[in-house]
This record gives C-alpha cells, sequence and structure tokens, in this order.
C-alpha cells in the first residue's frame, strides 16, 4: 500500500503540524534554559506560539486574514518573550499562501508591515536581529512571495490551457455531432418529404416506389447509428472495449455519394492524382466536408446535379464540391454548416472557400495538407 502526501484539509493540518513542530524546537530554550521571564509569560508565549501556528490550517480558505492574524499574534509574542524563536517561520508559510492564492498585494504589503516593524525593533535596541539579519530577512520575504506569485501564474496558465483543451473538444465533439446527425436525418427527411409527394401525386405509384424509400430511410437510419455509436465509444472511461468501426476516409465516399443519389441528387465523382494516402485526421476531415457540402446541396442548394472533385496531391488532399443549383443570394460563407468546415480546415492549417460557383450554383474548396508524416 503506497501512502501518498495529504491532500485538501489533512495537507493543511499537516502543515499546521510541521511547522508547529519545527518552531516548538527552536524555543524550547524558554522551557529547558536559564529562566529569563516568569513561567505566566512563558506559558502566555506558548499559547501564541500554538495560536501562530494552528491558524496556518485555515491558510488556504481565508489567506489574508489569516496572514494578518499570525503577524499580529507574533509581533505580540516577540514583544512578550525574551526568548527569541523560529516563530516568524509559521508568518513566511501564510504569506506564501497569501501570494499562491493570487492576492499579491496583499502579500507585498503584509510582508513590507513585518519587514518594518522588525526594523523598528532592531532601531529600538533589539539585540537579537542586526542589519545583516534584517538584509537576510528581506530577501526571505521578498523570495517568499516571488515563489508564491509563480506558482499562482504557473497553476493559472495550466488551468487556463486544461479549459482552451476541453472548450476545443467540445466544438470537435459538436462538429462531429452535427456532421453524423445533421446528415442523415437530412437524407431521411429528403427521403421521406420525396415518398410522399410521390404517393399524393399518384396513389398507386406512390405505392410501389413506398418499398424503395423505406429501404433508402432504413439503411440512412442504420448508418447515423452506427457511427453515433463509433463517436460515443470515443468518449468512453478508461477501461471499456474501443470502437472497432473502421474511420471514415477517402475510401467510403462512394457511401455517401450513394446516399445523396439516394435522396434524388446526381451525384458524379472525379477524382485524380496519384499522391500517397492521406493521414487519418485528413482524410476524415474530407470524409465530414464532403458530407456536409452535399447535405447542403440537398438540403439548400435546389439542385438536381452535384460533382464532387478529389485531387492527392504529394503533400495534401484538393477537394471541390460545386452544384448547378441557383446562385446563391448571398455568399458569405456562413450557416449552413460552412463554419464547422472552415475550423476542420484551420484545424490542418489548410485553405478554405464557400462561394457562389463561376458558372451559378455554389463551390466548396479545400485543401488539407498532410503536415509531418512519420515513416
Amino acid at each position: 500500500m503506497v501512502i501518498g502526501w495529504p491532500r485538501g484539509r489533512a495537507a493543511d493540518v499537516a502543515v499546521a503540524l510541521g511547522v508547529l513542530l519545527l518552531v516548538a524546537v527552536g524555543s524550547s530554550r524558554s522551557l529547558f534554559g536559564p529562566r529569563e521571564e516568569p513561567w505566566s509569560v512563558t506559558a502566555l508565549s506558548w499559547v501564541l506560539l500554538v495560536a501562530v501556528c494552528g491558524a496556518l490550517v485555515a491558510r488556504r480558505a481565508y489567506p489574508v486574514a489569516v496572514a494578518a492574524f499570525m503577524l499580529v499574534l507574533t509581533i505580540a509574542y516577540y514583544l512578550l518573550s525574551e526568548y527569541d524563536g523560529p516563530l516568524l517561520a509559521a508568518f513566511m508559510v501564510a504569506l506564501y499562501s497569501v501570494a499562491e492564492r493570487g492576492r499579491h498585494s496583499a502579500a507585498v504589503a503584509l510582508g513590507l508591515v513585518a519587514l518594518g516593524l522588525t526594523g523598528l525593533g532592531t532601531l529600538a535596541g533589539n539585540g537579537d536581529v542586526n542589519g545583516v539579519a534584517l538584509f537576510m530577512l528581506a530577501g526571505w520575504l521578498v523570495a517568499v512571495v516571488l515563489i508564491g506569485w509563480l506558482r499562482h501564474t504557473t497553476a493559472a496558465h495550466a488551468h487556463e490551457a486544461e479549459q482552451r483543451a476541453a472548450t476545443e473538444e467540445r466544438l470537435r465533439i459538436a462538429r462531429e455531432l452535427h456532421d453524423v446527425v445533421g446528415h442523415h436525418l437530412s437524407l431521411i427527411s429528403v427521403q421521406s418529404a420525396a415518398a410522399l409527394r410521390r404517393f399524393a401525386k399518384d396513389r398507386r405509384r406512390g405505392e410501389e416506389h413506398a418499398e424503395e424509400s423505406l429501404t433508402a430511410i432504413r439503411e440512412t437510419s442504420i448508418e447515423a447509428l452506427r457511427e453515433l455509436r463509433a463517436m460515443l465509444g470515443v468518449l468512453r472511461q478508461d477501461g471499456e472495449d474501443a470502437p472497432t468501426a473502421p474511420v471514415q476516409g477517402l475510401d467510403r465516399l462512394g457511401e455517401l455519394i450513394e446516399r445523396a443519389r439516394s435522396a434524388g441528387l446526381d451525384v458524379r465523382q472525379e477524382t485524380s492524382g496519384d499522391g500517397p494516402p492521406p493521414p487519418a485526421e485528413v482524410g476524415l476531415a474530407a470524409y465530414r466536408i464532403v458530407q456536409e457540402a452535399l447535405t447542403n446541396v440537398v438540403k439548400h442548394a435546389h439542385a438536381s446535379h452535384a460533382t464532387v472533385r478529389i485531387e492527392r496531391a504529394p503533400d495534401a488532399v484538393l477537394i471541390e464540391i460545386t452544384d448547378n443549383g441557383p446562385a446563391p443570394s448571398q455568399d458569405d460563407g456562413t450557416g449552413s454548416g460552412i463554419g464547422g468546415m472552415r475550423e476542420r480546415v484551420r484545424a490542418l492549417g489548410g485553405e478554405f472557400s464557400a462561394e457562389a460557383g463561376p458558372e451559378g450554383g455554389f463551390r466548396v474548396r479545400a485543401r488539407l495538407p498532410y503536415g509531418k508524416r512519420t515513416a
């Protein structure tokens, strides 16, 4: 069994007890050395000593209040007792906590007060503290505040990086869900609407095409569930089985095109280039971009034909999806999942454009670089 360092309140208690032991050993001369003061004064001094060290238990919950309280009692201890001891070390621990909790101005102010009062004591004739000791004390106080400030800054940067990573992961999951759910549900909606139109126009012919439409809807639903299960598998906790479904890539574009065709869109695929197979993240991004672009054509373009062009360059994949629908009234490249496509390309350091085509319709173009490939 491995026993680690205590955490939380247990850690605060452990620090307080450790400092109390250090201060008690350093102040033991008042109990065993020659008497320089009445026992009543010694007893009161030890009460102050225990109170100062005990206050460290609350140093993280109330850093400034605890440090100020400890400074007052420490001053009272040194004014009362004839025996010098290392009680100021307890105050330095509290001062570090003030800086470590981000209260830098308060830490500097408390440090200056402690140094100023010690200096006044030296000027008043305190033989236990001379100029050299006062200079060393100033150095210790500066070091304590600086170390606490550095610890706070490091923790803040780490927290910010963690939050940024969590935000990026949420955005990535949101994009994946949008691409998977939005694409398949859009196809299901188009397929069912087409079946209802046929049925309304000609009940007999509608019944003949019902099986075809229902089969397409069923296949689209199965594919949507499969991709959702694969995505949720990525989010499973450690120890659970990882998803075994293949990652979507350029080799599965045919499935996307067939589903778009089943929704009534005439899609043609053109592939060129003899570049190497893209890395998995590039292939997935290419798949999602084509998926979202075809979904937009089916839902929004009012087009009858679309072309998907894929070119494999030595260091990148070039994608272009065009349709023959009416030119959009605004081609600002926003909405309809275009922002998600742009973010995917940007994450890979590529180039993206979505605008009206030169001959009408809409055109989506993307260049996805391979980046650093491993041998």
